[in-house]
């Protein structure tokens, strides 16, 4: 089988990136075959030393070399006359500018968009900020769990009311708007291969919140108002709700058409006697009833281990999945096959790691990850050099 050229092949991205998401977004173009130079201040990215911000004393940064890995890295301090300088060299021979830094910060150092965008009409700019570029909002600091989670209305809907808001598990909302701003991005160049013209994306951490939870924020708009959150003892859609076997595993049916998928169920049971009961003859039914039918089918469930009612479930056709552990994701057969991990080389040496892939595979296109994540400055001399400039 030919292998064929990544997609991005001989396209050129300058990312101006801390932590996760302009970072994530320009590893994704960069597995794609960008040549992704990532600019860092003298002191690095902060992404670098996660693990000691929380108080472990490593060195060791798998969440950076996964969202780094591929790039070429170079130090400027953008604070002096020339590494700006050396930044707008590079900004010319770009095709796209990613970053997350914010408006204000960008402003002051010159690299706001329409200030790029004056000197470089052909580039591409990216910007994902925390709350856009208008708005009472526009210089706050914007993390995942501040600007995608809390602020935008999705933790305040995940548990019941009166329970506290359920934490975001480290880069969730980074990496959704990531792959939102390398949409964006794909489709400027796009239209830049019609009209010659590059121009603005502009992703936020809070849009691309509220766009996740569109369907209840589309009711909320429309009704006023939308369903409770329940616990997991009164779901309404029993069908579709979580239990736990025997061996203390817990899965998730996944009957969303009720009366479609309730036949199914019951031969897994060995329940058929279910069908005749008139408080669960209909999906109606089964909402007005949903206390009483959780708690049946937790005691049957309770009743054998995970293994057997898998097998139940696949021989009556019913929809469910397990809900399985990191340990167990990342020796997953079905991982493995849709390729959700690559090995990356280690960084400045280190051994090689193995990470999870972008979302995204081209057939026949070879994705595995062509460089480490660079250390600290590692490729200043050689970027500089391509401009024709010395690194001094």
């Amino acid at each position: 089988m030919e292998v064929r050229l990544r997609p991005l092949e001989g396209y050129r991205v300058v990312e101006l990136g801390t932590w996760v998401a302009a970072p994530a977004a320009a590893a994704m173009l960069a597995d794609w075959g960008a040549d992704v130079i990532k600019v860092e201040p003298p002191r690095g990215d902060p992404f670098r030393y996660t693990l000691r911000h929380v108080g472990q004393d490593t060195e060791a940064a798998p969440p950076f070399e996964t969202d780094n890995r591929g790039k070429r890295g170079v130090v400027l301090d953008l604070r002096q006359d020339e590494g700006r300088r050396v930044m707008d060299r590079l900004l010319e021979t770009a095709d796209v500018f990613v970053t997350n830094m914010r408006p204000a910060a960008l402003e002051r150092l010159g690299l706001d968009p329409a200030t790029v965008r004056s000197r470089h009409s052909r580039l591409v700019i990216g910007t994902l900020t925390g709350y856009g570029w208008s708005g009472p909002d526009r210089d706050r600091a914007g993390y995942d769990v501040s600007a995608f989670w809390a602020s935008s209305g999705i933790a305040s809907m995940l548990n019941p009311a009166g329970e506290a808001p359920p934490a975001i598990r480290p880069g969730m909302g980074d990496r959704a708007a990531a792959a939102n701003l390398v949409a964006g991005v794909l489709a400027a160049l796009l239209r830049r291969e019609r009209t010659g013209e590059g121009g603005v994306v502009d992703v936020s951490l809070l849009r691309s919140g509220t766009y996740a939870i569109a369907n209840d924020l589309a009711i909320q708009n429309f009704f006023g108002k939308r369903g409770r959150t329940r616990p997991r003892t009164e779901h309404e859609t029993p069908l579709y709700n979580c239990y736990r076997a025997g061996d203390d595993r817990w899965f998730w049916l996944v009957g969303l058409e009720g009366d479609r998928h309730w036949p199914g169920l019951l031969k897994a049971l060995g329940r058929e006697d279910l069908e005749d009961d008139e408080r669960f003859a209909t999906a109606r039914a089964r909402r007005r009833n949903t206390r009483e039918l959780i708690e049946i089918l937790d005691r049957e469930f309770a009743s054998r281990p995970m293994a057997e009612w898998a097998a139940n479930f696949d021989a009556a056709g019913v929809w469910w999945a397990p809900v399985r552990t990191l340990p167990e994701i990342i020796t997953d057969p079905q991982a493995e096959a849709v390729g959700a991990f690559v090995e990356q080389p280690g960084m400045a040496g280190t051994p090689p790691l193995r990470t999870p892939a972008t979302p995204v595979a081209f057939w026949d296109v070879d994705g595995k990850p062509r460089s480490a994540a660079p250390a600290l400055g590692e490729h200043t001399d050689e970027v500089v050099g391509e401009l024709g400039a010395s690194s001094a």
